[in-house]
């Protein structure tokens, strides 16, 4: 039984508002507040030299020969962003500043990569799964929208609307998907840099907040693309109530 909410369409100076962009504000507030914290978080701990004085790579290195991966490379990146772990090459590739300098955040953000080759190496499954997902993600991605737009050009098609929704679908849940990836990544970080004696106890709390800080991007992008969902949903719905 469906209860009737659909949403209102306010009147204003210039014409109508659709209630439903407030979910799109909603998503990218928390999405500036979560950059903001990151930036503010890996700024601070960058410029703190770790007490070993070991770059993001050489910290790399020492933990994936220390879990006996020796197929995984530590490549630099040409610029300050981009860190990620490519389980097609088996890289763990750093942001320019992350592979040579001795920082906190360096050591913490090339930890936490290396944990996505712990979990490639043991077949976690979340992050088999995302892998798995990641082609179908990316061709919905390319067709979501425009399905969409079509949809509603044509009076609210339900068909195309819905079929917009379902790939916009697989968006979202790859976001979610995600997140156990990331955090788990990066309590294998803090676990492997405690165990190996790469920080002192206060170095430990900085890169727990580094780490933390950064998991929250993807707490308010898995976030963001769930209240989109929803709007299109209502935007949906509200359509095909318009047309009867």
């Amino acid at each position: 039984m469906y209860y009737g909410y659909y949403p209102s369409m306010y009147r204003g100076y210039g014409g109508y508002y659709d209630s439903t962009m407030l979910l799109i504000l909603a998503g990218l507030l928390i999405g500036l507040l979560a950059s903001a914290l990151v930036r503010s978080s890996m700024n601070k701990y960058a410029k703190i030299r770790n007490y070993r004085n070991i770059t993001g790579a050489e910290a790399a290195a020492r933990l994936l020969q220390s879990e006996g991966l020796y197929d995984v490379q530590v490549r630099p990146l040409n610029s300050d962003s981009g860190d990620h772990y490519d389980p097609r090459t088996k890289t763990v590739n750093l942001s320019y500043s992350n592979y040579y300098e001795p920082s906190i955040t360096s050591m913490a953000v090339a930890c936490h990569e290396c944990g996505h080759a712990i979990q490639h190496a043991q077949g976690y499954a979340p992050l088999n799964f995302r892998s798995a997902l990641v082609p179908a993600v990316n061709f919905a991605n390319k067709l979501s929208m425009p399905i969409l737009l079509i949809g509603m050009l044509l009076g609210y098609n339900s068909f195309l609307m819905q079929l917009g929704i379902l790939a916009f679908a697989l968006t979202v849940l790859f976001q979610l998907v995600t997140l156990p990836v990331e955090f788990d990544a990066s309590h294998r970080a803090l676990i492997k840099m405690e165990q190996f004696g790469f920080v002192s106890s206060e170095e430990y709390t900085g890169c727990k907040k580094v780490l933390t800080a950064a998991a929250f991007t993807y707490v308010a992008a898995a976030l963001s693309a769930i209240l989109s969902l929803v709007r299109l949903i209502l935007l949906t719905n509200g359509g095909s109530r318009r047309r009867r």
